[in-house]
């Protein structure tokens, strides 16, 4: 045999190899799930209080939304619940990876305490909305000027607009904050958003599997690209909050080892808008709220009564 084509087939194999292997990370990462994962054993002690949660959310009186509600491989679907006594406040409550809406319901009641109407979307591939792949908030931020719109067109003139997210969604709504907003839009609160989805997939490649960036990362991108329109590195929360022009809070758990903490002083130094940055002692990764519910309340309500309503009630 030549010594060329001795040399060719170990080569031939290690780009299978990584072809492969590239491929079923795609899967894994950005295809959809029809279920909601079991969260981790970290945070198995807060089932209880969860589930509390989820039986207030099928409880209370809500209406189904809709974008292309006539077009089945389109189709958005959002839960939306009016304020107790009506109020020209809207939250818009992006939830995080493999979630749904009905998985952010403790922040949903937070806000509704507060006399907030809440809407609360399942993103592309996620939940009850269409969709064969997870966009990680990239095409997610198209659909969110839709459901503002929507938010404008449902309410009257001076409904004021928080965007709010965690993990995914904290993300979806820290890219979004570099679009053309409209005024209603009035301040956003990203929870442990990640600075760009190319970064996270390395970190992440790193930390679970002790893979290098290359030749994976590019591959990925590349079928990416291919299936969802986008590469890898044109995904970042970073460029989106140099553009942005609302007040914005940043939280992130300081023992966060998912979306590293860096990721949040990175995200706030983009941001040349009104900002605040609080740091969870002690929380992991999307643990801030649940660590101590009361304060993370408090924190956000001191937040908007600066930049959202002074008018917000404190109890």
């Amino acid at each position: 045999m030549k010594k060329s084509t001795t040399l060719a087939l170990p080569l031939l194999g290690a780009a299978a190899t990584a072809l492969l292997a590239s491929e079923h990370l795609f899967n894994f990462a950005f295809k959809r799930v029809n279920y909601v994962p079991e969260t981790s054993a970290e945070k198995q002690k807060y089932a209880d209080a969860y589930y509390a949660y989820v039986d207030w959310y099928q409880s209370v009186p809500k209406e189904t939304w809709y974008l292309h509600e006539h077009d089945p491989k389109n189709r958005m679907v959002a839960e939306y619940i009016p304020a107790a006594t009506p109020h020209n406040r809207t939250v818009i409550i992006a939830h995080g990876y493999k979630g749904n809406g009905e998985t952010m319901a403790n922040f949903a009641q937070m806000y509704h305490n507060l006399g907030f109407n809440v809407l609360l979307p399942d993103d592309r591939g996620h939940g009850e909305s269409a969709g064969k792949y997870i966009s990680f908030g990239w095409l997610d931020r198209l659909d969110y000027l839709q459901w503002i719109q929507q938010v404008i067109d449902r309410s009257n003139s001076q409904v004021q607009i928080l965007l709010f997210g965690v993990s995914m969604g904290g993300a979806t709504m820290e890219m979004l904050s570099g679009e053309t907003l409209p005024p209603q839009v009035k301040a956003i609160i990203a929870d442990c958003g990640y600075s760009s989805v190319e970064a996270e997939l390395v970190y992440l490649l790193k930390r679970w599997y002790h893979l290098p960036k290359y030749p994976i990362e590019p591959l990925v991108s590349t079928i990416s690209k291919r299936r969802l329109g986008y590469y890898l590195n044109d995904v970042t929360s970073i460029d989106q909050l140099k553009k942005n022009r609302r007040p914005i809070l940043f939280i992130h758990g300081e023992k966060d080892v998912y979306v590293p903490v860096g990721m949040a002083y990175e995200n706030y130094a983009a941001t040349h808008a009104p900002k605040q940055l609080w740091i969870v002692k002690n929380a992991t990764h999307a643990e801030s709220f649940w660590i101590n519910p009361q304060r993370y309340r408090a924190r956000v309500l001191d937040f908007l009564t600066t930049y959202f309503d002074p008018e917000l009630p404190s109890d």
